[in-house]
């Protein structure tokens, strides 16, 4: 075998690998732009491992940011990756002060762990509409976390028994100067509850007594 043959079919320096079936697959097809780039900068950070702490592999969200992932798109393409069983995070990070902070740690399932063979847990997503499917519910996990805090979950923080303000037009005081005047408002007006008022009760009579009844109305 010549010198050049082998020069041809080697790789100079360091390169990253995936094979042609992960790549045909309904997955990675499914795969959006910034789920792909995550993908990238997972396998540059094995690779500045030596190949080695496939499972401890801690990448932040800045070393997506400067790879050009838009920091609006990682949480979001890191759910996704992780749907279509590319990534695991082996542990879940915490943000805060930089002596409490600490970045996720990831598995590549394509890659092998130590001794142990990859696990490829993508090839369970057997049809493109399966894998887009999750891709879709992955992302949009994001819009149901941050959505706006409606009027049940704001009420947990303002007291039950706290009076409504009425320091608007309809105020109980609604005079200016010096000499106020002061409205009636009633306890519906006020928000509060008004007993209702207590029903007779109706006992059968004898027509006899009826009768005596109504001539006495009349």
């Amino acid at each position: 075998m010549s010198k050049n043959y082998l020069t041809k079919t080697r790789i100079s320096g360091q390169w990253a690998w995936r094979t042609i079936e992960m790549m045909e697959s309904p997955a990675f097809r499914a795969l959006s732009h910034s789920a792909r780039r995550i993908l990238d900068r997972l396998e540059i950070e094995i690779a500045h491992h030596g190949g080695k702490d496939n499972g401890r592999l801690p990448c932040t969200f800045d070393h997506f940011a400067e790879y050009g992932v838009d920091r609006h798109s990682i949480a979001p393409a890191l759910r996704e990756v992780e749907a279509l069983k590319f990534i695991e995070v082996t542990e879940r990070g915490r943000a805060g002060n930089a002596e409490y902070r600490r970045p996720n740690l990831f598995r590549l399932t394509y890659r092998p762990v130590g001794r142990a063979l990859a696990t490829d847990e993508w090839r369970s997503i057997k049809t493109e509409a399966e894998a887009k499917m999750l891709s879709k519910v992955a992302r949009a996990n994001a819009k149901r976390k941050h959505s706006p805090v409606g009027d049940c979950a704001k009420s947990q923080w303002e007291s039950p028994h706290r009076k409504a303000d009425f320091n608007s037009g309809n105020s109980p005081t609604t005079g200016h100067g010096e000499e106020t005047h002061t409205t009636s408002i009633s306890a519906s007006q006020r928000g509060e509850y008004t007993p209702m008022p207590s029903l007779p009760i109706l006992v059968p009579q004898t027509p006899s007594a009826l009768l005596n009844i109504a001539r006495a109305r009349f």
